[in-house]
Protein backbone atom coordinates (compact mmCIF):
# COMPACT_ATOMS: atom_id res chain seq x y z
CA UNK A 1 0.00 0.00 0.00
CA UNK A 2 1.03 3.64 -1.03
CA UNK A 3 2.36 6.01 1.84
CA UNK A 4 0.63 8.84 -0.38
CA UNK A 5 -2.88 7.44 -2.57
CA UNK A 6 -4.28 10.79 -4.28
CA UNK A 7 -7.25 9.74 -6.95
CA UNK A 8 -8.77 12.74 -9.09
CA UNK A 9 -7.78 16.06 -6.83
CA UNK A 10 -9.59 18.69 -8.07
CA UNK A 11 -9.05 22.31 -6.31
CA UNK A 12 -10.73 25.67 -8.28
CA UNK A 13 -10.19 29.05 -6.53
CA UNK A 14 -12.11 32.01 -6.88
CA UNK A 15 -10.08 35.31 -7.98
CA UNK A 16 -12.93 38.27 -8.60
CA UNK A 17 -14.73 36.90 -11.18
CA UNK A 18 -13.00 34.32 -12.53
CA UNK A 19 -12.33 30.58 -11.14
CA UNK A 20 -8.26 29.12 -11.14
CA UNK A 21 -8.19 25.79 -11.46
CA UNK A 22 -5.15 24.49 -9.22
CA UNK A 23 -5.75 21.26 -9.87
CA UNK A 24 -7.81 19.04 -12.38
CA UNK A 25 -8.16 15.65 -11.69
CA UNK A 26 -5.06 14.56 -10.14
CA UNK A 27 -4.21 11.88 -9.11
CA UNK A 28 -1.09 10.08 -7.70
CA UNK A 29 0.96 7.47 -5.46
CA UNK A 30 3.81 7.80 -3.66
CA UNK A 31 5.44 4.85 -1.92
CA UNK A 32 7.07 4.74 1.14
CA UNK A 33 10.77 5.90 1.03
CA UNK A 34 10.52 7.64 -2.06
CA UNK A 35 12.39 10.86 -2.74
CA UNK A 36 9.92 12.91 -5.63
CA UNK A 37 10.66 15.71 -6.54
CA UNK A 38 7.35 17.91 -8.01
CA UNK A 39 8.41 20.81 -10.66
CA UNK A 40 6.37 22.96 -12.40
CA UNK A 41 5.82 27.14 -13.49
CA UNK A 42 4.44 29.27 -11.16
CA UNK A 43 0.49 28.67 -10.86
CA UNK A 44 0.43 25.15 -12.33
CA UNK A 45 -0.86 23.41 -9.53
CA UNK A 46 2.03 21.69 -7.50
CA UNK A 47 1.79 24.08 -4.51
CA UNK A 48 -1.66 22.98 -4.84
CA UNK A 49 -0.78 19.14 -4.31
CA UNK A 50 1.91 19.95 -1.95
CA UNK A 51 -0.64 21.88 0.62
CA UNK A 52 -3.53 19.01 0.11
CA UNK A 53 -0.77 16.58 0.68
CA UNK A 54 0.38 18.70 4.26
CA UNK A 55 -3.17 18.48 5.40
CA UNK A 56 -3.45 22.51 5.49
CA UNK A 57 -6.09 22.33 2.79
CA UNK A 58 -8.81 20.22 1.04
CA UNK A 59 -9.61 19.30 -2.74
CA UNK A 60 -12.94 20.37 -3.74
CA UNK A 61 -13.63 17.06 -5.22
CA UNK A 62 -11.64 13.57 -5.17
CA UNK A 63 -10.11 11.64 -2.19
CA UNK A 64 -6.42 11.69 -0.20
CA UNK A 65 -5.28 8.78 2.06
CA UNK A 66 -2.15 9.12 3.93
CA UNK A 67 -0.92 5.66 5.69
CA UNK A 68 -4.55 4.15 4.26
CA UNK A 69 -6.74 6.80 6.15
CA UNK A 70 -8.95 8.57 4.01
CA UNK A 71 -7.63 12.09 5.29
CA UNK A 72 -11.33 13.81 3.30
CA UNK A 73 -13.17 12.64 6.57
CA UNK A 74 -11.01 13.82 9.30
CA UNK A 75 -11.92 16.27 11.94
CA UNK A 76 -9.92 19.85 11.79
CA UNK A 77 -8.59 18.74 15.18
CA UNK A 78 -7.44 14.94 13.60
CA UNK A 79 -5.78 16.84 10.84
CA UNK A 80 -3.54 18.88 13.33
CA UNK A 81 -2.64 15.67 14.79
CA UNK A 82 -1.45 14.06 11.70
CA UNK A 83 0.16 17.63 11.01
CA UNK A 84 2.51 17.37 14.12
CA UNK A 85 3.05 13.51 14.03
CA UNK A 86 3.03 11.99 10.74
CA UNK A 87 4.45 15.30 8.72
CA UNK A 88 7.71 17.10 9.23
CA UNK A 89 7.52 20.92 7.14
CA UNK A 90 10.81 22.14 5.67
CA UNK A 91 9.91 26.16 4.10
CA UNK A 92 11.62 28.44 1.89
CA UNK A 93 11.74 31.04 4.99
CA UNK A 94 12.83 28.67 7.70
CA UNK A 95 9.61 30.15 9.87
CA UNK A 96 11.69 29.99 13.27
CA UNK A 97 11.41 31.99 15.82
CA UNK A 98 13.38 34.51 15.79
CA UNK A 99 14.20 35.50 19.81
CA UNK A 100 14.09 31.50 20.66
CA UNK A 101 17.29 29.42 21.01
CA UNK A 102 18.17 26.61 18.17
CA UNK A 103 17.20 24.17 20.71
CA UNK A 104 13.61 25.63 21.66
CA UNK A 105 12.38 25.94 17.80
CA UNK A 106 13.49 22.30 17.29
CA UNK A 107 11.19 21.50 21.21
CA UNK A 108 7.77 23.21 19.17
CA UNK A 109 6.14 20.33 17.62
CA UNK A 110 6.95 18.59 21.02
CA UNK A 111 4.91 21.14 22.79
CA UNK A 112 2.05 21.19 20.77
CA UNK A 113 2.07 17.51 21.22
CA UNK A 114 2.21 17.48 25.13
CA UNK A 115 5.67 15.52 25.09
CA UNK A 116 7.17 16.15 28.68
CA UNK A 117 9.97 18.81 29.10
CA UNK A 118 12.81 16.28 29.69
CA UNK A 119 11.91 14.55 26.55
CA UNK A 120 11.46 17.56 24.47
CA UNK A 121 14.68 18.42 25.38
CA UNK A 122 16.53 15.26 24.91
CA UNK A 123 14.76 14.78 21.42
CA UNK A 124 15.80 17.68 19.84
CA UNK A 125 19.20 17.62 21.00
CA UNK A 126 19.26 14.35 19.33
CA UNK A 127 17.75 15.96 16.19
CA UNK A 128 20.14 18.46 16.14
CA UNK A 129 23.12 16.34 16.84
CA UNK A 130 21.56 14.50 13.41
CA UNK A 131 21.60 17.64 11.45
CA UNK A 132 24.93 18.46 12.68
CA UNK A 133 24.34 21.73 15.00
CA UNK A 134 24.30 20.36 18.38
CA UNK A 135 26.91 22.66 19.38
CA UNK A 136 24.79 25.55 17.93
CA UNK A 137 21.49 24.52 20.48
CA UNK A 138 21.94 27.86 22.24
CA UNK A 139 22.08 30.32 19.39
CA UNK A 140 19.28 32.48 18.13
CA UNK A 141 18.64 32.56 14.58
CA UNK A 142 19.94 35.64 13.81
CA UNK A 143 23.64 33.95 15.06
CA UNK A 144 23.44 31.41 12.37
CA UNK A 145 23.62 31.30 8.66
CA UNK A 146 20.95 30.59 6.39
CA UNK A 147 22.19 27.40 5.79
CA UNK A 148 22.21 26.43 9.07
CA UNK A 149 18.72 27.84 10.28
CA UNK A 150 17.23 25.56 7.79
CA UNK A 151 19.40 22.73 9.28
CA UNK A 152 17.62 24.09 12.35
CA UNK A 153 13.94 23.99 10.48
CA UNK A 154 15.00 20.07 8.88
CA UNK A 155 15.71 19.11 12.88
CA UNK A 156 12.46 20.76 14.21
CA UNK A 157 10.93 18.48 11.27
CA UNK A 158 11.91 15.19 12.03
CA UNK A 159 11.36 15.28 16.39
CA UNK A 160 7.90 13.97 16.08
CA UNK A 161 9.43 10.92 13.87
CA UNK A 162 7.59 11.59 10.81
CA UNK A 163 6.84 9.14 7.86
CA UNK A 164 6.83 11.92 5.22
CA UNK A 165 8.91 15.22 4.99
CA UNK A 166 7.46 18.06 2.57
CA UNK A 167 9.44 20.62 1.40
CA UNK A 168 8.65 23.71 -0.09
CA UNK A 169 11.32 25.04 -1.92
CA UNK A 170 13.94 24.41 0.88
CA UNK A 171 16.73 25.51 -1.03
CA UNK A 172 15.63 28.59 -2.91
CA UNK A 173 16.85 31.16 0.32
CA UNK A 174 20.36 29.80 0.27
CA UNK A 175 23.54 29.90 -2.28
CA UNK A 176 24.37 26.99 -4.35
CA UNK A 177 26.83 25.29 -2.39
CA UNK A 178 24.70 25.62 1.01
CA UNK A 179 21.68 24.51 -0.59
CA UNK A 180 23.95 21.40 -1.91
CA UNK A 181 24.36 20.70 1.55
CA UNK A 182 21.03 20.48 2.24
CA UNK A 183 20.22 18.21 -0.72
CA UNK A 184 23.01 15.95 0.68
CA UNK A 185 21.22 15.87 4.45
CA UNK A 186 17.48 15.40 2.87
CA UNK A 187 18.86 12.44 1.01
CA UNK A 188 20.40 10.93 3.91
CA UNK A 189 17.53 11.29 6.05
CA UNK A 190 15.81 9.59 2.97
CA UNK A 191 18.18 6.86 3.09
CA UNK A 192 17.58 6.67 6.40
CA UNK A 193 13.90 5.56 5.45
CA UNK A 194 11.77 8.88 5.63
CA UNK A 195 10.13 10.02 2.63
CA UNK A 196 11.23 13.31 1.14
CA UNK A 197 8.57 15.46 -1.15
CA UNK A 198 9.90 18.78 -2.81
CA UNK A 199 8.76 21.41 -4.78
CA UNK A 200 11.24 22.65 -7.23
CA UNK A 201 11.70 24.85 -9.75
CA UNK A 202 14.90 24.22 -9.90
CA UNK A 203 16.20 21.13 -12.37
CA UNK A 204 19.53 20.80 -10.74
CA UNK A 205 17.82 20.50 -6.98
CA UNK A 206 15.51 18.31 -8.68
CA UNK A 207 18.21 15.84 -9.47
CA UNK A 208 18.29 14.84 -5.85
CA UNK A 209 15.69 12.72 -6.56
CA UNK A 210 14.80 9.37 -7.48
CA UNK A 211 11.29 10.55 -9.38
CA UNK A 212 10.04 13.78 -10.54
CA UNK A 213 6.63 14.49 -11.03
CA UNK A 214 6.03 17.94 -13.92
CA UNK A 215 3.11 20.14 -13.60
CA UNK A 216 1.49 22.11 -16.08
CA UNK A 217 -2.28 23.68 -15.79
CA UNK A 218 -3.07 21.98 -12.89
CA UNK A 219 -2.57 18.61 -14.35
CA UNK A 220 0.72 16.08 -14.13
CA UNK A 221 2.04 15.98 -17.48
CA UNK A 222 5.31 14.08 -16.98
CA UNK A 223 6.03 11.36 -14.33
CA UNK A 224 9.35 9.83 -14.76
CA UNK A 225 12.21 7.82 -12.21
CA UNK A 226 15.42 9.36 -12.47
CA UNK A 227 19.13 8.03 -11.08
CA UNK A 228 19.78 10.51 -8.40
CA UNK A 229 22.83 12.88 -8.48
CA UNK A 230 25.40 11.09 -6.81
CA UNK A 231 28.48 13.35 -7.40
CA UNK A 232 27.61 16.18 -5.19
CA UNK A 233 26.89 13.83 -2.53
CA UNK A 234 30.04 12.71 -2.33
CA UNK A 235 31.80 15.91 -2.60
Amino acid sequence: MALIEARELVKTYRMGDQEVHALAGVSVDIEAGEFVAIMGASGSGKSTLMNILGCLDRPDSGHYRLAGELVDEMSPDALARVRNQRIGFVFQQFNLLPRTRALENVELPMVYAGVPMAERQRRALEALQRVGLAERRDHTPAELSGGQQQRVAIARALVNRPQLILADEPTGALDTRTSQDIMRLLSELNGQGITVVLVTHEHDIAAWARRRLVFRDGRIVEDALQAPVRQEAQA
